[in-house]
């Protein structure tokens, strides 16, 4: 069986971006994803997909999830369920499928999540229009956390978390 995680950078009040984009620029949340997410598949919605502008992702697979038949997207693998993509890792001897947003993909398949690799923001944005959705905290623990203060880099302090699914 495949591990399923996320990976989500989101504020106090959930907020992931506005328009597409990210709220806030934190350089050492950027090489945060790129750690954990290197060599492995990582799999976003087709809207998601057009936030990287172009983006390749060097190192990684990005598996699309779009609700248009036959749409092919360069450097990308399209699927149009979340089975197919979990059944295409597993047949490439993928052990683990890192799920990057956007907030519909977030909120669909946290119930199949084990774990959380999350980046709290220490912020607010009310006009934000995609969020995370909340953490069930009475099916998930936080077994890590490390807090990073605002610098000349990073506007907002932050806090790297790690959150796995209670084993029942």
């Amino acid at each position: 069986m495949i591990t399923i995680s996320m990976v989500v950078a989101a504020a106090e009040n959930n907020a992931i971006g506005k328009n597409n984009d990210l709220l806030w620029k934190l350089p050492n949340d950027l090489k945060f994803l790129k750690n954990i997410t290197w060599g492995m598949p990582v799999l976003m919605g087709r809207i998601t997909y057009d936030s990287l502008k172009g983006y390749t992702m060097p190192g990684r697979k990005i598996l699309v999830l779009s609700r248009q038949p036959n749409l092919t997207l360069p450097h990308a693998t399209v699927f149009a369920a979340f089975n197919d993509a979990v059944a295409w890792c597993e047949q490439h001897g993928y052990k683990e499928l890192l799920v990057l947003g956007g907030g519909n993909v977030y909120e669909t398949y946290l119930p199949l999540t084990h774990n959380i690799y999350l980046t709290r923001v220490h912020a607010s944005f009310p006009d934000a229009d995609a969020h995370f959705p909340p953490i069930p905290t009475n099916e998930f623990s936080l077994v890590k956390a490390t807090k990073h203060d605002a610098d000349a880099k990073h506007a907002y302090a932050y806090t790297f978390e790690h959150w796995q699914r209670n084993i029942a």
